[in-house]
């Protein structure tokens, strides 16, 4: 999505959005036609398709014109959006807002080692996260219906690691968010976050937690075995 369409997202867009959902637009295409969209927002024809194009503009909504309406969808990127809204109204209504993603414990490709590492990220990670992790991550591979839920995160608080530069490169920031890990005959570690680079939505099947022990060790895990991170606002 293009920076210019993403600004002309706000309220009135998401809020057809949501009606769209209520018809129906998650399970599959939906015909409507502007003159009934204008009915439910009480707003102009204009107005209406003014909104779905700015949606389709988004790449929020999909959409087919007929001689009698159109046919419109909602995009992975549309539900991605709804799920954020829902969360942050959980947010507001729920005291302990907490997100829980399942997935099997898979291998990385050690990058992680090398990155927590670097002297720049560690030393935020002491002060701000309150111990110096283990060089490596446990990095999970997320269920589909995880990979969804993870936009949830967006409505909880983050410990925000900044960017950092050395004489050779520009190392970028990161967000973490505290995590327990559970495993599936009930071990837990909970001194634990999740880490992954701000702003970008790049691999997001895979979830990297850093903590300041071994996880496979401390919870004997090997590849395909199944967990449950529970992310929160604790800190």
């Amino acid at each position: 999505m293009s920076t210019t369409a993403e600004s002309a997202v706000g309220h009135d867009e998401l809020a057809v959005l949501k009606l769209l959902a209520l018809e129906g637009g998650l399970e599959g295409d939906v015909k409507i036609s502007c003159s009934h969209l204008a009915d439910r927002l009480d707003a102009s024809n204009q107005t209406a398709s003014r909104r779905l194009q700015r949606l389709e503009s988004a790449a929020l909504l999909q959409r087919d014109t007929v001689s009698d309406g159109q046919w419109v969808g909602i995009t992975d990127a549309g539900e991605h959006a709804l799920h954020a809204e829902y969360e942050d109204y959980r947010r507001i209504f729920e005291t302990d807002s907490e997100v829980e993603l399942e997935g099997t414990v898979t291998s990385g490709m050690g990058e992680g080692r090398h990155y927590i590492s670097l002297p720049g990220y560690n030393r935020q990670f002491e002060d701000r996260l309150g111990y110096e992790p283990f060089p490596g991550t446990l990095n999970v591979d997320l269920r589909d219906d995880s990979v969804r839920r993870r936009s949830a995160l967006s409505s909880l608080e983050p410990v925000h690691i900044d960017g950092w530069e050395d004489d050779d490169r520009t190392y970028g920031p990161a967000v973490c968010y505290s995590a327990t890990i559970e495993t599936a005959d009930g071990r837990r570690y909970e001194t634990a976050h999740t880490i992954a680079p701000e702003r970008t939505h790049h691999d997001e099947d895979q979830l990297e937690v850093i903590a300041p022990d071994k996880l496979r060790e401390e919870l004997e895990l090997e590849d395909a075995d199944r967990v449950t991170v529970i992310v929160g606002d604790r800190q």
